[in-house]
């Protein structure tokens, strides 16, 4: 029998469409899957409270599928080129493959691995898993990458399509002595104190609840997507991106299972390619398009310009804002969401972190780095791209002059106030008319639904209207400055 191949899974926790787990597989030989927890190599952005969480779901979710194949998870700690030496060595393997991540700090590592294992005589290959388009194979026409979406989208599907997803290995071939494994729960992935249950009640972490996910979006959500994706009173988006993230799915998956639903109603091509769905899809992709092109990015504004902004240093404000103290029910409603089921909706996402940034004038850095902890769905390249949007110093970034109003954006995306009744249920019984501004509601309108301000509910702690122009003042100061 041909020597064992190790499969070193990263953030690709799935069987069907796992190209380096195949590749293992055609060797002929035994299949060592091995996950290696080393949040060391992950640089200044090891994975946060909720993402830790999610990762000892999916990690035991993927034992379980490899073991329904004959297989089964190889744990181990310590640095990745250490820990695949040491299991190479106790295997009797001759090549290890795995799925390329995009992550600056995680391509270091994969290159120390690739440069180090082949210079000692064993075989290594990589994979794209995660992306539709590896970031290097879209260039602009003078050969530089993007910095604005709609040409890079436009260029992305100027590209054949991505190949149809493999389907799962029905037989995993395993050594006959499995090499040692330590335990999960020595990972100490989960919170010492049980602050998860709304997770657990939320969501279904590994590959089948992805694609219990995807059906459901393609079945019931699809083709209202477009006319419900800003609503976050209603369930009008797909909710795959922690699936996306920790690779229970891929966006391969994601298209040809579009492709296959379009077909079936009889869509043209050119509809279901230009999709808003997909189009989203690509957000995603041009997110890693410009971290892989600009790594500095999750720390320093792309327009270096950005660098001289006044950013306010007050911890009460940022704390007001962490705490959902607001004072504006969509904002604190969001804020709920995120620290009770680790997700929050995109529409609500961004009015937050307009909030944040323009509103208060706190550096975008402390709004990506409370999301990078409280989110089930934290990614790196995604967090830096939105928050860098929103604060105007990006890649094809919102004009500094829009500062969403916080009462305004309610009014639109949560009508009937049914977001806020349930994250801020202390304003449930508030009529529609008033539930999105509390603090302007008449004093019997108030009493009646049980609200007094400053103790049911804070009153604002800050003006809108005033900080809207502090903050295009502070903008424009800087604008001639800060260059795409």
């Amino acid at each position: 029998m041909p020597p064992p191949a190790v499969c070193w899974l990263r953030l690709d926790f799935r069987l069907a469409d796992n190209p380096a787990l195949e590749a293992a597989a055609q060797c002929g030989g035994p299949v060592v899957p091995v996950f290696i927890w080393s949040p060391d190599e992950e640089g200044p952005w090891p994975p946060g409270g909720a993402s830790k969480w999610w990762l000892h779901q999916s990690l035991a979710a993927l034992d379980t599928r490899l073991r329904e194949v004959g297989s089964r998870l190889v744990l181990r700690r310590g640095p990745a080129l250490t820990t695949l030496r040491a299991l190479v060595e106790e295997t009797g393997a001759r090549a290890v493959f795995w799925n390329r991540r995009y992550e600056p700090a995680a391509r270091a590592a994969e290159t120390r691995v690739e440069e180090s294992l082949r210079g000692e005589g064993c075989a290594t290959a990589s994979f794209n898993a995660a992306l539709l388009h590896e970031p290097w194979t879209i260039q602009n026409q003078s050969g530089k990458p993007f910095q604005v979406f709609t040409p890079f989208w436009k260029r992305c599907l100027t590209q054949p399509d991505p190949p149809k997803p493999r389907p799962a290995p029905r037989k995993l071939p395993a050594p006959t002595n499995w090499p040692k494994s330590i335990p999960l729960d020595e990972l100490e992935l989960e919170p010492r104190i049980p602050w998860a249950d709304g997770l657990r009640a939320a969501w279904q972490p590994g590959e089948m609840g992805a694609a219990a996910n995807l059906r459901r979006f393609l079945d019931h959500t699809l083709e209202d997507y477009p006319e419900r994706r800003n609503r976050p009173d209603v369930t009008g988006t797909s909710r795959l991106s922690p699936h996306l993230h920790f690779g229970e799915i891929s966006p391969r998956q994601i298209w040809h299972g579009v492709a296959r639903r379009a077909e079936q109603r009889g869509w043209p091509t050119e509809l279901w390619r230009g999709s808003q769905f997909l189009a989203e899809v690509g957000w995603r992709e041009f997110a890693h398009h410009l971290l892989f092109h600009f790594p500095h990015t999750p720390a320093e504004p792309l327009r270096a310009g950005f660098k001289a902004f006044p950013w306010r240093n007050d911890a009460s404000l940022l704390q007001a804002w962490q705490k959902s103290r607001t004072g504006y029910p969509i904002v604190d409603a969001g804020m709920r969401e995120l620290w009770t089921t680790g997700w929050m909706h995109n529409r609500v996402r961004m009015i937050v972190a307009s909030f944040l940034v323009k509103d208060l004038l706190l550096p975008w850095q402390q709004g990506a780095r409370w999301f990078w902890d409280t989110l089930v769905d934290a990614d790196l390249a995604q967090n830096t791209l939105g928050w860098q949007w929103t604060a105007g110093c990006g890649a094809d970034a919102a004009p500094y002059f829009r500062v969403f109003n916080p009462v305004s954006q309610g009014e639109k995306f949560d009508p009937h106030g049914d977001y806020v009744r349930r994250w801020c249920p202390e304003l449930a019984r508030l009529p529609g008319e008033w539930i999105h501004q509390p603090q302007k509601a008449p004093p019997a309108i108030l009493r009646a639904a049980g609200v007094e301000l400053g103790r049911t509910y804070p009153p604002p702690i800050v003006n809108h209207a005033i900080a809207r122009e502090v903050a295009l003042e502070a903008y424009a100061r800087i604008k001639d400055a800060a260059p795409r």
